[in-house]
């Protein structure tokens, strides 16, 4: 039964604006954008060259992006970032070259943004998203050049693009698991609060972490002993979420005790060893019918990651993980790389749910820098990238992205205008001012969107003072007005430019949904009711289909729910099946807890050289 059409929808002005808890990574960027940013720019300083700080700057902002991915992914996105940043700039520094025409450049700025926009989407790049590249090439459509410079100008970006590669990679030589542990810290965490206050939203924020953190582990590198605890502290995370009640036994904590989850989501921040947790609810963990005490008992409810010939060794007689080997091995085969292309085409083809915000973000563009121009605007790339910041996942959200842009902008504009004196004081003053002001953005953008805009904007301003002076009421007063359109003609474009895909998107979700909930019912009967004695190959094949069913039936949930958040927020959009996705979402649920146990070979108890059991904590390196 489909839902009655909504009610006249509201524009809310106090919720977006709300602080938010920072994240627990923004330091991360703030201090990699400062590094990659400090190098090339006092080197500039050094040479007397600081006009071509804007070049340098492009490469550098590359910086920003990466930190939630392992460093295997992280490799290829931020050098893909770096690239996909030097091709865009190469664009618009030909395209200023060959024509001062503004219908041209503004063209050519709101083709870029959408393209941008798409292709970040359809990558999944991640914080802080398209808004970057359209910024710096927004910026060059309107600076002056000349064709011969732009080989040494793309020249600058490609080295100073390769200094923050460095940075984004430099920590992995301190801490190599580090994304890895951050992604487990939080699937736990999260795990916690829904076994503390169980609700619809709380078991969502935790489904998503937890699903989050499987990915993270699937991106990572070989298989390690760190890891390999990762991998079943999530297992463990993941019983907390989807898995039903116990009681204790043994004297030992519920599979469910926030307080042990907790407790293992402040051990995994940590620098010390991963906790080695006891083997999931209801997964045996002994030999057929061989042993004593089970191995939480050997190694501790709150045990220490043993070393690389620990308690689980390289990761036989673990069923509650097998599936992460073998899904592992699937995406790095020519299988996983083929479907993975597959589904980038599909993204990026006709009926993708991509392509009406890209339509909105090309309407809205161009509209916002046409309409600058007309009234007088010189370079009018501030409206271009003003609206192609708005656009979200439905117009519900790219009114609040407006609202935030506004007016972090106009206060931008009054903190640009009262620093401005203290930047022109010196060289060095600018340059400090310009890294201050970008790791003020980085610090304070997880807050609220608008509070890292009024660090945005003064840092965008300054750029313009590299190549020279210009008088700061025209400056400021550009930037207002540009804002001004840019929010108001964006937000027009999503309201006109319709995207009736989305209700199309929640169908398709309900359908997948429904496939794999029978999947996962069909791989927990073959693995829980086998039709003959089954040797331990069959037992551990049984396991790894179990969990890849589970995991699938995990991602079309959230997939599900994203899809029906989206269509929600949407205007002009037919009646959605609201009362399916609640009962398709509640039987995805109850399949998740019905196949929580976890079925194949049992580990033999880990021993010592002499023979024994391992001790309570088993140290070893990390």
């Amino acid at each position: 039964m489909s839902a009655p059409p909504a009610p006249a929808r509201r524009l809310p002005l106090a919720a977006p604006l709300r602080l938010q808890r920072p994240s627990d990574t923004w330091f991360k960027p703030a201090l990699s954008v400062v590094v990659a940013s400090a190098v090339p720019q006092l080197t500039l300083l050094v040479l007397g060259r600081l006009d071509l700080v804007m070049y340098t700057m492009a490469g550098s902002l590359c910086a920003l992006y990466g930190h939630g991915l392992p460093y295997a992914r992280r490799v290829r996105t931020v050098a893909g970032v770096v690239l996909g940043m030097s091709a865009g700039l190469a664009v618009a520094l030909v395209t200023a070259s060959l024509t001062h025409s503004t219908a041209v450049l503004v063209a050519v700025g709101a083709l870029l943004a959408a393209a941008q926009k798409v292709l970040c989407d359809a990558n999944r790049t991640g914080p802080p998203g398209p808004v970057i590249l359209t910024f710096v090439s927004s910026a060059a459509l309107f600076a002056p050049q000349r064709l011969g410079q732009v080989p040494g100008h793309l020249a600058l970006t490609l080295a100073a693009g390769a200094v923050a590669w460095l940075v984004c990679l430099g920590p992995a030589l301190f801490r190599r698991e580090g994304p890895e542990r951050r992604a487990v810290a939080r699937a736990l965490e999260a795990a916690a609060d829904c076994a503390a206050a169980p609700g619809p939203r709380t078991r969502h924020g935790a489904a998503t972490a937890v699903h989050a953190a499987w990915q993270c582990l699937l991106a990572s590198g070989r298989a390690t002993p760190v890891r390999r605890s990762l991998e079943r502290l999530v297992a463990h995370a993941e019983a907390a979420v989807t898995g039903e009640p116990r009681a204790s036994h043994a004297g030992r904590s519920g599979p469910a005790d926030p307080d042990r989850l907790r407790a293992w989501a402040a051990l995994t921040r940590a620098r010390g060893p991963v906790p080695v947790p006891p083997p999931t609810p209801d997964t045996p963990d002994e030999p057929y019918g061989a042993g004593s005490g089970t191995c939480a008992e050997q190694s501790g409810a709150y045990g220490i990651e043993a070393g690389r010939s620990g308690a689980y060794g390289t990761g036989g007689g673990r069923p509650d993980v097998y599936g992460i080997e073998a899904e592992r091995a699937v995406l790095r085969g020519p299988d996983g790389r083929r479907a993975a292309r597959r589904g980038l085409l599909r993204s990026l083809g006709p009926g993708s749910p991509l392509l009406p915000v890209a339509a909105r973000t090309l309407t809205g563009c161009a509209l916002a820098g046409y309409l600058c121009a007309a009234l007088g605007v010189g370079r009018p790339y501030w409206a271009i990238v003003t609206a192609a910041s708005l656009y979200q996942a439905n117009v519900t959200l790219t009114w609040n992205r407006a609202l935030q842009r506004t007016l972090g902008n106009l206060l931008g504009a009054l903190v640009f205008a009262a620093v401005l004196p203290l930047s022109r004081t010196g060289p060095l003053a600018l340059v400090l001012c310009c890294l201050f002001f970008a790791f003020a953005a980085e610090a304070l953008i997880t807050r609220n969107y608008w509070l890292g805009s009024v660090a945005v904007t003064p840092m965008a301003l300054l750029v313009l003072e590299f190549g020279g002076t210009h008088p700061a009421g025209e400056l400021i007063g550009d930037r207002v007005l540009d804002t001004v359109l840019g929010a108001l003609t964006g937000f027009l474009a999503a309201t006109l430019i319709t995207n009736r895909r989305a209700a199309g998107r929640v169908e398709r979700a309900l359908d997948a949904t429904a496939r794999a909930r029978a999947a996962a019912e069909r791989a927990h009967a073959a693995s829980a009711e086998p039709s003959r004695p089954a040797s331990a190959e069959q037992l551990h094949t049984a396991s790894a289909e179990l969990e890849r069913a589970r995991r699938a039936l995990t991602a079309s949930l959230l997939e599900l729910r994203e899809a029906a958040d989206t269509a929600a927020g949407e205007w002009w959009q037919r009646a959605l099946p609201e009362q399916e996705v609640l009962a398709a979402e509640r039987a995805g649920h109850r399949t998740l807890a019905a196949t929580a146990q976890r079925l194949g070979p049992r580990a033999r108890a880990p021993q010592t050289r002499r023979g024994g059991a391992v001790h309570a904590l088993s140290i070893g390196a990390e």
